[in-house]
């Protein structure tokens, strides 16, 4: 049996069928059988690698599909042009580090931030995707039910967490802290991506908090890739 039809089983986890294959007696069958296992084994694993990444834009909680081949790149801002190939790589998913899109409403952001989603599904990363008041709820609802420190644990395992529309709508301080507990434990082991619509020294008016606010930015600021997302809308244009 081959290198490749091993290796093929163990990842399509077919033991039997290894098994049964090492097993066999040497005949003058034996290459041609070879062949048409390897074909069909490769076949079955690129079938299950789509399924796999259709199932993981499909459950990312994407509001709509975006991709990068969809961007006006003439009308995005100096920074996000200047950041695209390092953001196309996904380098700073491996690196573990954050990316903030920060500016006013209408300049690509979370087109932007939908469309890296949707390639890191396709590059097999977790990627979950949410408007922050939505997750910051989502938190509240979950603590109330005694079930917070299982969602923290799903969430703090995903690759990449999108947090869209930080800004536009507040949320109290209990809501801000679980915010900063979630955030706080993905501090360079995950990617977390915002983007928000204010500048961080305006962030105290949605976590309310000096003190916190301060700790949040620190953590989440630190190695990150921060993009100047400040330019005319696409809606006046």
């Amino acid at each position: 049996m081959s290198a490749r039809i091993e290796e093929l089983c163990r990842t399509l986890r077919l033991s039997g069928l290894a098994a049964s294959v090492r097993d066999l007696e040497p005949s003058p069958c034996s290459e041609e059988i070879n062949a048409f296992l390897l074909h069909a084994l490769e076949n079955e694993y690129e079938l299950r690698l789509e399924r796999k990444r259709v199932n993981a834009v499909r459950t990312a909680g994407f509001p709509t599909m975006k991709r990068f081949d969809d961007l006006v790149v003439d009308l995005l801002p100096e920074d996000a042009r200047s950041y695209l190939s390092l953001l196309k790589d996904l380098e700073f998913l491996k690196e573990h580090q954050n990316v903030l899109m920060v500016g006013n409403s209408g300049t690509g952001k979370t087109h932007l931030a939908i469309a890296i989603g949707v390639l890191a599904c396709e590059q097999n990363y977790r990627v979950i995707f949410k408007t922050t008041a939505g997750l910051v709820n989502e938190l509240v609802e979950a603590k109330q039910e005694r079930r917070l420190t299982y969602l923290l644990r799903q969430l703090k395992r995903v690759d990449l967490l999108v947090l869209d529309e930080l800004g536009y709508i507040t949320f109290d301080l209990a809501g801000a802290e679980l915010l900063f507990q979630l955030l706080a434990s993905r501090y360079e082991t995950a990617s977390t991506l915002v983007t928000s619509n204010l500048m961080f020294s305006e962030w105290v008016k949605v976590f309310h908090d000096k003190s916190l606010t301060a700790a949040l930015l620190d953590r989440i600021t630190h190695r990150a890739l921060v993009l100047n997302m400040t330019g005319t809308s696409f809606r006046q244009r």
